[in-house]
């Protein structure tokens, strides 16, 4: 893993895109470089004109994002101090969340807050890490007692990508693994006043997904004395959340039983009246199934993965997307509310949103109610940031 300096020069086209602040440098883009780097070293693009610097960031000689920028037009020492004021501006953002009685919040957001693919999470006093390339291992040293000294947090533990689980990288780290403070599995925490659990340790990215928040308390704003569906409930955000605001009903819809058990506890954490119940199967075979039983609901919130990671997969991504609203549609009573998300980066919010309208036209009284977008601790500073979309439809 290193630590040294590399001068780069690049083409003219990737070149346009650093002057702009564009946080990736593809392989492709690089013409000229003084020697073969490591994950880490310290890569210097130089102005093809006057030959003064342009940029710094981040070698990753294992990702097609050769370069990730981190400094931009004026040259810095990427140390210690430079870390501080990064995380320190990161958590200034944040600030405004504590006062909804949240104590759980997306610290670092990656290339949205100046670090690429660097994400820290905090779920009440405990840090997670997730990295998604190798060049952070020789800063870890110098990032974590700054993460530490910021948000106050007694432990912080580390979760790889895939990617660098795999031999090639050699880590001295694994997943999961608590790196500073007491080992940690679990941890309970608080979002709008009510109490969830992550599993930070082996649970999903870093043991829960926080970008939902603003719309699990819209959807629990609207919930009291009505029945609810959470279709891709994972641990039942929504469903909590309804149940907490007087649902008479919940269902939670999931294929994986392990979610569905981490939704069930999370319900039992937060003092309710209504009925929950869970069903353990394939989100489409679930709803078809709820069709044909003539059930309907007052609220039907739908939030699948990520339907397109790859260009080529966004046309089959909309199809399903398509569905999903026709679907959705056939179980709200009359007057109830559609909510159907999209975490899908390669599909775009105006292609979403058109492609739900479409589906749901031939509903005459169709009335959107909301879009959603980002809560402030996602933040967007480069186009591929954006990701989460959400439209409410009053049917």
């Amino acid at each position: 893993m290193g630590n040294k300096r590399i001068a780069i020069k690049l083409k003219p086209a990737a070149e346009r895109m650093v002057k702009k602040g564009h946080p990736w440098v593809f392989e492709e883009g690089i013409v000229k470089q003084s020697h073969r780097g490591e994950a880490g070293d310290i890569a210097i693009v130089f102005d093809n004109k006057s030959n003064k610097f342009l940029a710094c960031g981040l070698y990753d000689p294992y990702s097609p994002i050769r370069i990730k920028m981190l400094q931009f037009h004026q040259s810095a020492n990427i140390d210690e101090k430079w870390f501080a004021t990064k995380i320190n501006k990161a958590f200034e953002v944040r600030k405004p969340l504590f006062k909804t009685n949240t104590n759980s919040y997306r610290l670092i957001y990656g290339e949205n807050d100046g670090l690429p693919g660097f994400i820290c999470d905090v779920y009440s006093n405990i840090a997670v890490v997730k990295l998604y390339s190798g060049i952070w291992v020789p800063f870890l040293e110098t990032i974590l007692p700054i993460i530490s000294s910021v948000t106050k947090c007694s432990s912080i533990v580390l979760r790889l990508s895939r990617n660098l689980q795999s031999a090639k990288y050699s880590l001295d780290y694994f997943d999961g693994q608590t790196i500073v403070g007491k080992e940690i599995e679990t941890v309970v925490f608080k979002e709008h006043g009510l109490n969830f659990i992550a599993n930070v340790k082996s649970g999903h990215k870093t043991g829960y997904f926080l970008d939902h928040r603003h719309n699990r308390r819209m959807v629990g704003e609207q919930s009291k004395g009505k029945k609810i569906l959470d279709v891709f409930a994972y641990a039942g955000g929504f469903s909590v959340h309804a149940l907490a605001n007087g649902a008479k009903e919940v269902i939670s819809l999931d294929v994986s039983k392990q979610a569905l058990e981490m939704a069930k506890q999370n319900a039992k954490l937060n003092p309710h009246k209504g009925v929950h119940k869970t069903m353990a199967t394939d989100a489409f075979e679930g709803i078809n199934a709820l069709i044909a039983d003539k059930q309907f609901f007052d609220i039907v919130v739908i939030d699948p993965p990520s339907f397109a990671k790859k260009e080529k997969e966004i046309s089959r991504a909309l199809s399903s997307y398509k569905k999903l609203a026709i679907l959705g549609a056939r179980l709200v009573k009359r007057g109830g509310l559609l909510v159907l998300a999209s975490c899908s980066s390669r599909v775009s919010a105006d292609e979403f949103f058109k492609t739900n309208y479409n589906a749901l036209s031939k509903n005459k009284k169709l009335k959107l109610k909301a879009k959603t977008h980002h809560d402030i601790d996602h933040p967007i500073n480069f186009p591929e940031g954006a990701y989460l979309k959400c439209g409410y439809y009053q049917l």
